[in-house]
């Protein structure tokens, strides 16, 4: 059991699960220096930061080009190359994380799980747009703020992943004043209130 997580409760193969440890222990090892996660939600990892982003995985077909921007402690991007390594090899994965300290991080983590990944130490607005097939972020901005990271980076026929906590329904009425957008709520399995936002065709209103 993993903070309440029975393995086989993770869906992933022995191989995927070895590379979640190893994983694990990097975040333990690296968060006393940068404070990835907060010290309250590394007691519940698992369900919290590690099964949260495996759900966020679930709810795309994985091929092409997946970007997640603000990747910080490597949630959900790092946790997306680690699964893409087994279930998607021919994928693509690019993390955004303007912090040099977290950038760092996530090359080291990637290396010590022998995962591929490219990592980008810039800025989301700066950077060059990507042209996602997939585009993710977690706990990083508003709705609003999102789609306009999804104006630049992801393509005409990509789909946006957000999870959002129980406000979500306000964040939609709001972005809805600057944007038009399809949006289908998947519930979250890890946070009752919670869902994914799968947002497809954004454009300004």
């Amino acid at each position: 059991m993993r903070n309440g997580i029975p393995p086989q409760g993770l869906d992933v193969s022995r191989e995927t699960l070895q590379r979640l440890e190893t994983f694990e222990q990097v975040i333990q090892k690296w968060n006393p220096k940068i404070n990835l996660v907060s010290k309250s939600s590394l007691e519940h990892l698992w369900m919290r930061h590690i099964a949260d982003s495996i759900q966020v995985f679930r709810c795309a077909d994985p091929v092409g080009h997946w970007v997640d921007i603000g990747s910080g402690g490597g949630f959900p991007g790092l946790i997306v190359a680690i699964l893409a390594a087994d279930e998607a090899p021919d994928m693509k994965v690019t993390l955004i994380e303007s912090d040099q300290r977290k950038s760092a991080f996530l090359r080291t983590a990637a290396r010590e799980c022998a995962v591929k990944t490219t990592v980008l130490t810039e800025r989301i607005e700066k950077t060059e747009p990507q042209e996602a097939d997939i585009l993710s972020a977690r706990a990083l901005a508003d709705l609003s703020t999102l789609l306009e990271f999804s104006e630049r980076h992801l393509s005409s026929e990509g789909v946006a992943l957000f999870p959002k906590g129980e406000s979500w329904k306000k964040e939609v009425d709001n972005a809805r004043q600057q944007w038009q957008f399809v949006a289908e709520q998947v519930k979250s399995l890890t946070e009752q209130e919670a869902v994914i936002l799968k947002i497809r065709e954004v454009a300004r209103v």
